[in-house]
């Protein structure tokens, strides 16, 4: 009948939050980071799969306040059992559905706010939007 940290609550009409386990709330380490709600709400869940799923939970837990990191595909794999062509799968749906970026060997986790409009450049390409403001 429920672990170590199970409590009842009856309520009628709605839920009422309480804590489970007290004894372990969560509490913000030095080096957090987080994962931005509205994946859930607007509707991104959609675009990937579990795997791919799973390889952004690694890359927004390791990446630096910017959201980079720099881990190899190899060790990806290791530590979600996914094997080359699953990681490579992973990284295509992510980079297509416009949530990281990838330049080997660095990984960006991109926020999740429309990309600023882009004026095209002298060969006709998208020129990078300016990065930053003058300092």
């Amino acid at each position: 009948m429920g672990g170590p940290c199970w409590s009842p609550t009856l309520t009628t009409t709605m839920i009422e939050k309480h804590l489970l386990c007290p004894e372990r709330v969560r509490r913000v380490p030095p080096h957090f980071s987080w994962v931005d709600h509205r994946l859930v709400r607007d509707h991104h869940l959609r675009h990937a799969d579990a795997k791919a799923w799973a390889r952004y939970l690694v890359l927004v837990t390791v990446g630096d306040e910017h959201g980079l990191s720099y881990y190899s595909e190899a060790t990806l794999g290791r530590l979600l059992t996914l094997g080359p062509d699953e990681v490579r799968a992973a990284r295509r749906q992510l980079v297509a559905a416009s949530l990281i970026a990838h330049e080997a060997p660095l990984y960006q986790v991109l926020s999740l706010d429309p990309a600023p409009a882009r004026s095209p450049g002298p060969s006709g390409d998208p020129k990078p939007a300016p990065q930053g403001g003058a300092r």
